[in-house]
Formats: structure tokens, C-alpha cells, sequence
């Protein structure tokens, strides 16, 4: 069967449901944290957490404000606990570049199924490294024109589109190996998560198909994968691969033929059921193409010829970009209340989109917490730790700023509907921060900025039609009410207490105070106070 007959869903990204578009970002829900530049003395020094099961030696540098992956708006004095190996800035790019998904499926209408001339490799030698393939893996690697074909058009599209891949597979690869080996799947699986995703977890077809390995919800539902307002665990890359490995165990002992499993992964085991019987009970994946939907007819020509180039990357010139953290060099920490990113980038040296990385199954960058279920954060090793050691101080700061966001509310200034805005991108921004703050959704932003991806830049300007207030800065400090009075004691400030406010809230709006200089002025010895207590809140 000649190249021609065989659909575009032989590239990399084509998954469960073929053709997929994008995952449009979700809108957070609207609970912004006022932001601070003020820092509190917190310098208690985290220790390696006994939990841990793998001993590390992270080297801890000095802390530079120039790094471009430390968040500029960190809030406590963390900084002595740097990241364990800092993600430089191409590799930070090729992780978070949401553009390689749009270029793949861009690649997926431009293939030039008769293209014969030109070819990147000799038939030779080609034959020749396919042999040696098929003889290390249970898959049918033999050579065939219509798998030539494939390799040679991968072998001549852009070079760096393969490159990035390769560059997450250094990432996503140790953990699919890891599951795979647990259920007794041959490792080379692991390619096929380019095929269905680009090693994009929060990829989505047209038709609902999502996360690295695109489950459906229903059968994202039967091997439990709860999807729910705050959380897509198919977009989970620990919890989707091991439901893919049981889906794919599951299929391996009704066929019991590899080949005939990445078929039904793709169409359905009833669609390989109905090939083998209109073939006359063939059940040679080469012999039941014919037979088979379009899609999967050059579905598993990718997955070989995606196998084949990762195989061979060396032999082609591929010079990936080894990343300076891998998934082992991360670890988990179950949550005690819900906590959003925003915060959790304020207290730590972790920068947001690291975190949308680390964690791609929260759709809204907050992890929930709910009674007698389990929610969990990913980070870096060491900001593991950290996170640990001040867990208590990290959770009251979130429950501070969500109750002073509910509570403390200034009057508006509203913008009328056609009211259009020019908004300049600030350190510690991000698309989503930004739709959140004017009450509009990402991809608007994107459209009225013509923008291809979620990537800005700081100092870039957007233009925004908001559709809901944006609150002015509130005003705390009395002032003195006659130039004798201010000249007299310029130094002496007042503060008057309203509801949700406390100690530890109080002195972050006024830099160098602390609780208990506050307690100290006011000769006051517990936290508690009441709305409309006059607080001193200098030493004049």
C-alpha cells in the first residue's frame, strides 16, 4: 500500500481521537492576592525531610536577583534555598513552549505522502538499522516502502521540532519507564506518548481526547482518573501513565500481539476485532492495514518511525538540550488546605510557570482541598523540603490573603465594556494572572493580541477590554491632619484595625515592622483585635 493512502495521522501528534486541537486555558477563579513588594526577617534554614526516600546532595548557590527563574516578588526571606539544579533558560523555554503542539499539528496537513527524491538515508542502510531494531523489541520493525517513507519525512521536517522532543523525553521518559516496568510492558512504549501528544499533558483533540496519553472521560473514568472544576487528572503525567499501562496490559492479553495493541489503542479493540475477521482472520498488523480506520492504518507507522529516530538520534545529528532537572530530582507534598500557585511562588523561589509544568493537572493553578480526598503539589527536591519545614507559615499567608481578598474590599473603579486598555507585563506575570485580573478569558487575550502561544515577555503591552472592576490600591494609614502636628512628629504612625485583619497581616503592610514591634508600641500580648482599635504602627 503505497504513502499516499495512508491519512496525516501518522505524525507525531496524532492521538486516541487523531486530529486534536490545542487545550484552551482555563479561567482562574477570581480570588486575587493583593501583591506586596514588602518582606518579612524569615530565615529559619529548612533540613533535608525525613520522608524522603533518596539521598541528595543539592549544591546551594548564592542567591542573584539577575536569575531569570527566580520569582522577582518572593515574599519570605527563603532565598538561601536555591533550586537544586537551575533550569536554564532554553531548556525553561522548551518545556513551557505550549507552540510546538500548534507546529506538529500544523506539520500534520503538510506531509508529502510521494515524495521519493531527496531521501535523508539510504534504503541500505536504513534496512539495515531497521533489522537491528526489530531484533531487540517485540514490535514488527521489518522493512517495508510505506514505513520508509514515514522515516524519510521525519528524517527532512524541522530538525528542532524533533530536538524538543527529545529534550522532554529526557524529562517524562524515567517516569514512563518506571510504570512500564512495573506492569511488564515492553520500555519502547514510551514513544508512543509523542504519538498521541507531542509529551504535551495538557494537550486536548477536537473531540475531548486528553493529557499525554489522550483519554477519553468516560474511559479516563474507568481507570480512575476523576475529572472535576479544579482538577483533570487525565493531564496528570503519574496518574495517566499508570492508567495507560493498565489500559495497554489490558489490551496485550486480548491480543496478545503488540502491534495489534497500538491499533486498539488508537481505534478501538472493536475496530482491530472487525479488521481480523474481514481479513479472514489475519492478525498481522502489515496485513490488516487495509482493513482498519485511516488513522490507524498510519498510526503505527509513526510510532515505529518516531522509535526509529529516537533510536537513531545520534547516527542523524539530533543534539537535544539535556535538562538540568529531571523528574526524580522532584517529589511530592500532600496539602492540608487549598493553596493557589500565586502563593506558593511568593513564599518560594519557584517560578509559576515551573509550577503550571510540574503540576499540569490543576486547571485552575489551585489545589483544592477536600475532606477525606488527597491533593498533592509537585516541586523540586530542596523547595520539597522547604516547603515542609515551613508549611505552617506557608498555609497561614494563603489563609490570610484569601480572607483579606473575600473581606477587604475597596471601592472599585469599574471600565465600561467597550473600554480598551493598554497593560504592560510586569515580572511574575503570566496570561492567566492577567485574564484573572480583568475578568476575561486567555485565549480573548491571545486573539486581541494575535498572540500563537501563553508566552509574553516583561515590558511587553497588551491590549485588554475588561469585563469586571479593578479595585484600587486602599488606603491604611491615617494621615496627620495639620502640617504643625506632621512637623511635630513625623514619625509616628497610626493604623486602624478592620474586620479579617491580623498581627502577622498588619506588619506586612508596613516595611521592617514585625508582630511583635506591633505588640511592643501598643502593649498588647496575645493576636487578638478588633475592628477599629488604633494601632501604632511606629517607633516616633
Amino acid at each position: 500500500m503505497k504513502i499516499k493512502n495512508i491519512v496525516l495521522g501518522i505524525t507525531f501528534c496524532s492521538g486516541i481521537a487523531f486530529a486534536q486541537t490545542p487545550k484552551q486555558e482555563k479561567d482562574s477563579i477570581a480570588v486575587e492576592v493583593e501583591e506586596t513588594q514588602e518582606e518579612i526577617d524569615f530565615t529559619k534554614k529548612a533540613e533535608r525531610h525525613p520522608g524522603f526516600d533518596r539521598v541528595i546532595e543539592p549544591q546551594f548557590t548564592s542567591f542573584s536577583r539577575s536569575s531569570s527563574f527566580l520569582n522577582e516578588d518572593v515574599l519570605f526571606g527563603l532565598r538561601d534555598y536555591h533550586q537544586p539544579a537551575l533550569i536554564d533558560s532554553i531548556w525553561q523555554q522548551t518545556l513551557l513552549d505550549s507552540r510546538l503542539y500548534d507546529e506538529m499539528q500544523e506539520s500534520i496537513e503538510n506531509i508529502p505522502y510521494n515524495d521519493t527524491v531527496n531521501k535523508a538515508i539510504s534504503t541500505e542502510v536504513l534496512k539495515e538499522r531497521l533489522a537491528l531494531l526489530n531484533a531487540k523489541t517485540p514490535f514488527n520493525v521489518t522493512y517495508n516502502e510505506s514505513l520508509e517513507s514515514v522515516i524519510q519525512y521525519y528524517l527532512k521536517r524541522d530538525k528542532e521540532v524533533m530536538e524538543r522532543l527529545m529534550s522532554l523525553g529526557h524529562y517524562y521518559f524515567p517516569l514512563f519507564e518506571e510504570k512500564l516496568d512495573k506492569y511488564d510492558i515492553p520500555l519502547e512504549i514510551k514513544y508512543l506518548a509523542i504519538v498521541e501528544s507531542a509529551l504535551n499533558p495538557r494537550a486536548k483533540s477536537r473531540v475531548g481526547a486528553t493529557g499525554l496519553w489522550q483519554f477519553m472521560f468516560a474511559t479516563g473514568k474507568m481507570h480512575g482518573l476523576d475529572v472535576s472544576s479544579y482538577v483533570d487528572e487525565r493531564m496528570d503525567p503519574v496518574l495517566a501513565t499508570e492508567a495507560a499501562c493498565q489500559y495497554l496490559s489490558n489490551l496485550y492479553k486480548t491480543f496478545g500481539d503488540w502491534d495489534l495493541v497500538l491499533a486498539s489503542y488508537n481505534s478501538g479493540p472493536g475496530n482491530v476485532s472487525k479488521a481480523i475477521r474481514r481479513s479472514g482472520g489475519n492478525t498481522d498488523y502489515w496485513e490488516l492495514r487495509n482493513y482498519l480506520p485511516r488513522e490507524t492504518a498510519g498510526y503505527v507507522p509513526a510510532f515505529l518511525a518516531t522509535m526509529y529516530l529516537f533510536e537513531y538520534a545520534d547516527e542523524h545529528g539530533y543534539q537535544p538540550y539535556q535538562p538540568e532537572i529531571t523528574y526524580f530530582e522532584t517529589d511530592t507534598v500532600k496539602v492540608k488546605q487549598l493553596i493557589k500557585f500565586d502563593q506558593i511562588t511568593r513564599v518560594t523561589n519557584i517560578d509559576t510557570e515551573l509550577l503550571e509544568f510540574l503540576n499540569p493537572s490543576y486547571k485552575l493553578n489551585i489545589v483544592p482541598f477536600i475532606k477525606d480526598e488527597e491533593y498533592y503539589i509537585r516541586l523540586p527536591l530542596v523547595e520539597t523540603g522547604i516547603f515542609v519545614a515551613n508549611e505552617n507559615l506557608i498555609y497561614n499567608y494563603a489563609e490570610e490573603a484569601i480572607l483579606a481578598t473575600a473581606e477587604e474590599k475597596p471601592l472599585p473603579k469599574y471600565y465600561e465594556a467597550d473600554d480598551k486598555i493598554r497593560y504592560r507585563v510586569r515580572s511574575g506575570d503570566y496570561l492567566g494572572r492577567i485574564a484573572e485580573k480583568f475578568g476575561v478569558g486567555v485565549s480573548k487575550i491571545r486573539r486581541w493580541n494575535n498572540l500563537r502561544s501563553n508566552n509574553i515577555r516583561v515590558g511587553q503591552y497588551l491590549t485588554i477590554y475588561p469585563r469586571k472592576p479593578v479595585a484600587s490600591n486602599p488606603v491604611n494609614i491615617q494621615k496627620p491632619t495639620s502640617t504643625k502636628n506632621a512637623s511635630v512628629k513625623t514619625s509616628e504612625k497610626y493604623y486602624i484595625v478592620r474586620k479579617g485583619d491580623s498581627l502577622w497581616s498588619i506588619s506586612k503592610k508596613f516595611p521592617g515592622i514585625t508582630v511583635q514591634n506591633i505588640q511592643k508600641w501598643n502593649d498588647i500580648s496575645g493576636n487578638k483585635l478588633k475592628p477599629g482599635m488604633k494601632l501604632k504602627v511606629s517607633n516616633g
